[in-house]
């Protein structure tokens, strides 16, 4: 295949795998971010903690399971060792009074059969329900009608096993509340952390910031295998006589990699010859509805909770589903994060519910200690809302022209390794269709 100039738009996790995916086959890359950073909506940030000093957090906490493949194949092929980066652990949804399911670190279906008969707190019946629900989505191979909801999909499941597994997995996963996400999508990422071998229902936890877990790594792969990068540059598409320009520099491909707001802002002011497909396309993508993401991090003196990661009882007054212990995580003793998934709360209000929620739920670890807010950070936007019967845009905006992101078409939710695999799928995209023209 020849050499072809390719250029990616937008630094996220999308734009990154597209750009790795483009250089290693030989291609000449330019990559465009229009912020002073990398990573998109999976980066760190820099704060003052209580004492002024400065502090790596991150925009939101993220969390990986073993299925994620592709995005731990593109971080060994950028030298970052997933082993070193990230805290393994068995699927958990353990609560702070000890209740819930675990499961343990053997072969499938062992783990799942075994965590769930000891699921603390479950009755037989709960058990039950839960083993019936999964042979039979098993029998099914994974699959329901599409305009299914999960709570439909989990008619006979017990109401604790509801609440306790079933819930707060599908929002950690869609980021959309149970009653209103996609049955077919949370089936796929069942199948694939249940049926994807051993560890691929394993939790991988960031024991570090975002930055080092794969932008900061990425970008200097890039820049010592000859690809151009342009931090801090917005710019502006064109198409006049069916070659593609970016700020005037011509490309063979162009690779839309930002978000599908920011890809309908950037098309909507571009000089595109034949734009119906264009138009189309924009159409679709911006009928797209959002959830917004908060993460809520706070000091606890030393406290130290029972795991990494424990489930927390959620509801409109308590708002988080999960909190996370940094301190169990490479960061300083007493650092949490208190992540609300699908939140519709105004930040200052949010943060208030969430510490009086942590007072209560952890007071045991807490013992008294006085719980400092530090940062709340809401991305607005941070995923699609992953709804039944969804329409997602298609790869293909025009020839020659190829949107990334983990909004796509596809069949994974708004997450990391949905982003990876898009940007990786786009590239080779767009070098088979540069091949065809």
């Amino acid at each position: 295949m020849s050499r072809q100039r390719i250029a990616v738009i937008g630094g996220g996790w999308a734009g990154l795998a597209a750009a790795v995916h483009a250089t290693q086959r030989g291609h000449a890359v330019t990559l465009f971010e229009a912020s002073r950073q990398w990573g998109g909506r999976a980066r760190a940030v820099s704060v003052n903690a209580p004492d002024g000093s400065a502090m790596v957090l991150d925009n939101g906490q993220h969390i990986l399971i073993g299925a994620y493949r592709a995005t731990l194949d593109l971080m060994r092929t950028v030298g970052v060792e997933p082993e070193r980066v990230l805290k393994r652990m068995p699927l958990s949804m353990q609560f702070p009074d000890g209740l819930g399911i675990r499961l343990p670190d053997w072969p499938m279906p062992l783990d799942v059969l075994a965590g769930v008969l000891g699921a603390v707190g479950w009755t037989l019946a709960d058990k039950w329900s839960l083993v019936r629900a999964t042979a039979r989505w098993q029998r099914n191979g994974f699959r329901c009608a599409h305009g299914l909801r999960v709570t439909a999909l989990c008619e006979g499941i017990s109401a604790r096993a509801m609440q306790t597994l079933i819930e707060p997995l599908c929002v950690s996963a869609l980021n959309t509340p149970a009653d209103r996400a996609s049955a077919q999508v949370f089936l796929r990422v069942l199948k694939d952390a249940l049926l994807g071998g051993k560890g691929s229902s394993n939790l991988l936890i960031p024991t570090g910031d975002l930055g080092a877990l794969l932008p900061v790594a990425a970008t200097r792969w890039l820049q010592n295998h000859g690809a151009t990068l342009r931090l801090g540059q917005r710019v502006q598409l064109a198409c006049p006589s069916g070659d593609w320009q970016v700020d005037g520099e011509a490309f063979d491909s162009v690779l839309c990699a930002t978000s599908s707001s920011a890809a309908c802002h950037l098309l909507a002011n571009s000089q595109v010859e034949g734009s119906h497909a264009v138009q189309a396309w924009m159409d679709v993508a911006a009928r797209l509805q959002y959830e917004a993401i908060a993460t809520v991090y706070a000091q606890a003196g030393k406290v130290r909770l029972p795991q990494a990661m424990l489930a927390l009882y959620s509801d409109a007054q308590e708002p988080a589903q999960f909190v996370f212990d940094r301190g169990q995580l490479g960061g300083p003793a007493g650092l949490l994060a208190f992540v609300v998934s699908a939140s519709e709360t105004e930040r200052a209000e949010l943060e208030e519910k969430v510490l009086q929620q942590a007072r209560r739920q952890l007071a045991p670890w807490l013992q008294g200690q006085a719980l400092k807010p530090l940062q709340t950070i809401v991305e607005k936007r941070a995923t699609f809302a992953c709804t039944p019967a969804l329409v997602r845009p298609p790869a293909t905006i025009a020839p020659g022209l190829i949107a990334c992101g983990d909004y796509v078409q596809g069949p994974y939710p708004a997450t990391l390794e949905g982003a990876v695999q898009s940007g990786m799928a786009g590239s080779q995209a767009a070098c088979e269709g540069f091949a065809s023209r």
